[in-house]
């Protein structure tokens, strides 16, 4: 087995459960033992429907263990056979799919968990294409991939039983088709090589359908403005066209493998039979179920090597997705921990920060050294790319910083208390996120504990009154990212949940710089309202929110500029 293929195979096989996989492995067994027996007992009954005469070792076998060996129960004990085998199959085909079940969702849970508990550093690095072909694309192919390899075991387990069988009736010429069956599969190298090569194509092509997808989704408004819907429709097109090359160029080489196979085991077939009649002694009564055997042991070789081939064309899809969770299984955050975060009643430090994102010609933030008291309101302002959302995300604890301290209250913002210390905080964006379900859905997501009252008196703090005349007032279902409200009521609604979590900290990014005036203005006043109640970072370019501000600094290239107030 190739090197890349035998990696991602003991990557999966670290997933499975042993004592479930043994039962899997038995019902093979078992399967491919009735019919071996099957197909051994077709010896002895084409005696006696030959009218009897020499019996044979088979015979002779049967009768040494005291299996009769006339025709009428040798015809009943194979009936019993086939009946056993339908139902072990059966048994067989249902635990393969709850295998393959287990280990999709078990790594589907583990890829979206190492994913949700990254550190935000390296999974704002990540390409949302990528995360998102990982989830859906890849994982679903190595549920494939789970499918061969189970199908290679049952092919490869049934196939050993029809060459025990073989082996039974006449060993030379089991051996020499054994042999004859390993070159085949070595003959194949090159191929299944080849289809690694194309499984690395197809993943490519994957990535790039749902990146420009992801892109055409969330840009539509501007392709329609700036009519550029051909253009971005045949992109599309194209990166279907080029996920269906790798397809059908693998489709081509299954089937070419599949004529090979077959051309070379019909020759080989009908030299084995020339062989056995002019060069054994072999009987017709031994001939004909050693043709029978030739005649269920090609096709199981081909499907051998047919799963063997597919395993490798989705090992790249395991090697990708394993990446992938290693990657973000190490960038995993601490936990919490049970030491409360600072309540911030005295003041928010920064002491000579810095950071440095990977890939950057320079620092997002170098040295800035900023005192936050406790009740304040703060406007960071600056040009795009100036460093004030990296200020922000310092501020919040999502990232930590390359150099310096965060300081809360005198204490360092940390490890697991940087992650505990989120707790005290609230964040609302420029572009506001809401779930699909209704708004009390969206407001207790921030805190679940919540009664009614408390509910009523976040939507009035963030100028929100207008949920009472929604259709179904506060539970009206507001679809997809909230696309049944206006923009302003969207920010509204994101303030009141913010709002709910009762934060220490409300950082305030770009939060009306996409509103109209009106809607500027009622979240200036619902700010505005809050004021004094708690610690507030606002970052923004002007306006009405940054005119509200006790202090205002500038960046300048990740450099604090001279204060303006």
């Amino acid at each position: 087995m190739e090197r890349s293929a035998k990696v991602s195979l003991m990557q999966l096989l670290r997933l499975l459960d042993l004592r479930f996989s043994v039962r899997l492995v038995v019902l093979m067994v078992a399967s491919a033992l009735t019919e071996g027996i099957g197909l051994v007992l077709l010896v002895p009954m084409l005696g006696e429907l030959g009218g009897g005469g020499k019996s044979g070792k088979i015979a002779s076998w049967l009768a040494a263990i005291g299996v009769p060996t006339a025709l009428g129960p040798l015809l009943i004990i194979f009936a019993c056979l086939v009946l056993g085998r339908a139902i072990i199959n059966h048994a067989s085909s249902v635990a393969g799919l709850i295998f393959q079940s287990r280990v999709v969702d078990q790594l589907r849970g583990r890829a979206w968990n190492a994913l949700v508990h990254c550190d935000w550093r390296v999974f704002s690095a990540m390409r949302q294409a990528d995360a998102t072909s990982l989830l859906i694309s890849n994982i679903d192919r190595i549920g494939g991939a789970v499918q061969y390899m189970l199908a290679f075991l049952a092919f490869a387990i049934t196939l050993a039983g029809v060459g025990t069988a073989a082996l039974a009736i006449s060993p030379v010429i089991a051996l020499v088709s054994g042999c004859g069956g390993a070159i085949v599969l070595l003959a194949y190298r090159s191929m299944r090589r080849r289809a690694g090569l194309l499984g690395e194509q197809m993943n490519a092509a994957y990535n790039d359908i749902h990146q420009r997808l992801g892109e055409g989704m969330r840009a539509m408004r501007v392709i329609k403005s700036f009519g550029l819907e051909g253009d971005i429709a045949q992109n599309g097109i194209a990166s279907f066209a080029g996920l269906r090359r790798a397809q059908l160029a693998y489709a081509r080489d299954l089937g070419y493998g599949q004529i090979a196979l077959q051309g070379g085991g019909g020759a080989i077939l009908a030299v084995g039979v020339w062989l056995a009649f002019t060069r054994t002694s072999a009987t017709l009564g031994e001939i004909l179920p050693l043709v029978a055997l030739f005649a269920r042991g090609l096709p199981l070789l081909g499907k051998v090597q047919e799963s063997w081939q597919n395993w490798v064309h989705c090992s790249a899809a395991i090697d990708d997705t394993f990446a992938l969770i290693a990657q973000a299984e190490a960038a995993r955050e601490p936990d919490p921990g049970s030491e409360p975060a600072p309540p911030l009643v005295r003041d928010l430090v920064f002491d000579a920060v810095s950071v440095q994102f990977a890939g950057s010609p320079r620092p997002a933030l170098s040295s800035v050294s900023l005192r936050l008291k406790a009740g304040s309101t703060l406007a960071v302002i600056g040009a795009s790319g100036a460093g004030k959302s990296t200020l922000a995300d310092l501020a919040g604890g999502l990232l930590a910083a390359d150099a310096g301290a965060v300081r809360a209250d005198g204490i360092v913002l940390e490890g697991a208390l940087r992650r505990a210390w989120r707790s005290r905080v609230a964040y609302v964006q420029q572009d506001p996120v809401l779930f699909f379900g209704s708004v009390r859905d969206n407001l207790l997501c921030a805190n679940p504990a919540v009664d009614e009252a408390r509910l009523r008196s976040a939507l009035a703090q963030a100028s929100a009154q207008f949920v009472d005349a929604l259709p179904q007032g506060i539970d009206t279902v507001i679809g997809e990212g909230g696309r049944r409200l206006s923009g302003g009521e969207q920010q509204r609604i994101a303030l009141a949940r913010a709002l709910l979590r009762d934060p220490a900290l409300l950082i305030l990014d770009e939060a009306t710089s996409a509103l109209d005036a009106d809607n500027e203005r009622l979240v200036c006043e619902a700010i505005a309202r809050l004021k004094g109640n708690l610690t507030i970072i606002i970052i923004g370019h002007r306006g009405e929110l940054v005119a509200l501000a006790d202090r205002v600094i500038a960046l300048d290239e990740g450099v604090l500029a001279e204060p303006r107030r």
